[in-house]
């Protein structure tokens, strides 16, 4: 599993969105992304998070950022997930869990004792060129979006 730093090359991949749509992170190249990377649709902090992006969508825009949200949630599960929160970015179905190997989040997690494997919280700063400029390991799930803008100021 790679451990990603700022500065290495940002993994592409190719998976489908909420759509059923096969989206590449090559297809957004000229743009920076905000790749963020959540353990489940519509739970508490998943909620907060990505409302948090929501909220915040349009002037990521206006800063030339394109926002995706990947899980390894199925893509009904995502279309779920889009409608009931009205969410603006493409969510990335990682049913195969490759793109959160590739990015170095499957992890082991512990609650109440109990080991298991999940994803880490974790937002990627990615610039034009393809390269990490940010890591954001420590999400505030509520200031998701301000973490992110902060950094960019």
């Amino acid at each position: 599993m790679a451990t990603l730093k700022e500065g290495d090359k940002a993994p592409n991949f190719t998976a489908k969105d909420q759509n059923g749509k096969t989206v590449s992170l090559s297809d957004f190249k000229g743009k920076n992304v905000i790749l963020y990377f959540y353990p489940k649709d519509d739970t508490p902090g998943c909620t907060a998070e990505a409302c948090s992006f929501r909220d915040n969508y349009q002037s990521m825009l206006n800063k030339g950022f394109e926002v995706i949200g990947v899980s390894t949630d199925d893509e009904k599960s995502h279309k779920k997930f889009e409608t009931k929160y009205s969410l603006p970015f493409t969510l990335i179905a990682d049913t195969d869990k490759s793109i959160v190997e590739a990015y170095g989040v499957w992890v082991e997690k512990n609650m109440y004792g109990k080991k298991y494997m999940g994803t880490a919280r974790t937002t990627f700063i990615i610039n034009e060129a393809g390269i990490i400029d940010k890591i954001i390991d420590k999400v505030d799930t509520k200031n998701s979006s301000q973490q992110v803008i902060d950094l960019l100021q």
